[in-house]
């Protein structure tokens, strides 16, 4: 696998497909560019999921998640991109994903975004 920045999300199979269960992740070093300023943004992303078939690989999140350092982008559209991207890699039953950017102007901005499986009528399991 490689080191560098890159788009592809690689998957695994759900070792536990019958049950419902969360995946919960924290990934404190995201960064992209503001399109206004040319100036960095910071965020935490956060990510709860309940897979279906596949699983996320962590490796290949952390090279995607660095591949957006210098792209860039608007909080809502960034974020929302993610969730489509990891949502069309594992088709999870529900997925969550909140983004807290840091405080920009004397502004903090979180956006939180969320995809459900059409017919999943399950609730995420508590943490």
């Amino acid at each position: 696998m490689p080191s560098r920045p890159s788009q592809k999300l690689e998957t695994f199979p759900n070792p536990a497909r019958s049950r419902d269960y969360r995946i919960h992740m924290e990934i404190p070093e995201f960064t992209c560019v503001c399109p206004m300023t040319g100036q960095p943004d910071f965020a935490t992303l956060v990510l709860d999921y309940v897979p279906d078939r596949l699983c996320v690989e962590l490796k290949s999140l952390k090279l995607y998640v660095w591949s957006y350092r210098d792209v860039g982008t608007f909080h809502e559209a960034v974020t929302n991109k993610i969730l489509s991207d990891l949502v069309r890699a594992t088709q999870p039953r529900l997925m969550r994903l909140e983004a807290r950017f840091n405080v920009r102007g004397g502004i903090y901005t979180t956006v939180i975004a969320e995809h459900r499986k059409k017919g999943w009528t399950g609730e995420m399991p508590a943490r």
